[in-house]
């Protein structure tokens, strides 16, 4: 009996989708002129993911206003109940370091579809080692004892700091988005990859294979463009602990989903089967926990 070829097309969980209607939701980093300035609903995302083989999605939060968060949260994980596939599971919006974390994360709690928290720390307001205050910590094991994860989204200059959050906190399991926000304009990328390389070193993380695609210029990048990058993550954390990630909509500032996706598919191509299906699909099902 043979093996599957490789010519198979391998399913795909998109770790990364954004989903909002600004209509229902405020979200302030949207400005009024901003191309995402409008509504991206579930339909608008399948149609982008027609014929791509994408089986399973894990809705990314927003970051919507502070005072919209609960309602965001129950909005998502109905539509979680509801669909089962587009999306599968969510990862919430939560301040971890307010003093109100525990209570927050504890309303939701017979919520099946919730599988973790993120609260986006690359924004100017956030301050260099926010992520070591004390009180920042207590909401992160507060994660941990409760089996969410955290997503972790910040300035390139923060591995750093990351990498002692992860030493700090070795029951909570955490997701690098977006490769540590390496940026396509980056002239010198070898302090990333350094950084990244010691974070990599805790046992406590996985990395997703997303985000920075927004930073090209439409038309103008090529598969070689995004390669080192790619190859880096994959190379430095290994087959098990690296996750797709489509980052729709905010990928399409630089390609759309299915140039993305086409495009890690070729970067990828070289290896072997079974890592790719882990890349894409396997690793997905592990770390979210989803069925």
């Amino acid at each position: 009996m043979t093996g599957p070829s490789r010519n198979a097309p391998i399913p795909i969980i998109d770790t990364h989708q954004h989903l909002w209607d600004v209509n229902q939701f405020k979200l302030a980093w949207i400005k009024p002129d901003d191309p995402l300035n409008r509504c991206y609903l579930p339909v608008d995302y399948l149609r982008e993911a027609e014929g791509l083989n994408i089986v399973k999605t894990v809705y990314m939060e927003v970051d919507v206003v502070p005072d919209q968060q609960t309602a965001e949260a129950r909005y998502i994980l109905d539509l979680c109940d509801h669909d089962k596939k587009f999306p599968a599971a969510a990862v919430i919006s939560g301040r971890p370091n307010s003093d109100g974390f525990a209570a927050y994360l504890d309303q939701f709690r017979d919520r099946k579809p919730l599988k973790g928290v993120r609260q986006v720390l690359h924004v100017p307001g956030t301050p260099s080692g926010y992520c070591l205050d004390p009180k920042f910590l207590a909401g992160m094991n507060a994660l941990g004892e409760r089996g969410l994860s955290f997503d972790l989204c910040i300035k390139p200059d923060e591995l750093p700091n990351i990498a002692k959050l992860l030493t700090t906190c070795p029951k909570t399991s955490f997701v690098l988005d977006h490769c540590g926000n390496p940026s396509l304009k980056m002239k010198d990328l070898a302090p990333w990859k350094a950084d990244l390389a010691r974070v990599a070193e805790r046992e406590n993380v996985v990395c997703k294979v997303s985000g920075f695609i927004a930073t090209a210029t439409k038309g103008k990048w090529t598969v070689d463009d995004l390669a080192p990058i790619v190859n880096h993550v994959l190379d430095t954390f290994g087959p098990d602990r690296v996750l797709f990630g489509g980052d729709w909509p905010v990928c399409t500032l630089g390609a759309t989903l299915r140039e993305w996706v086409q495009a890690l598919q070729k970067i990828v191509a070289s290896r072997s089967e079974v890592d790719r299906k882990k890349l894409f699909h396997d690793n997905a099902a592990r770390v979210y926990r989803l069925a």
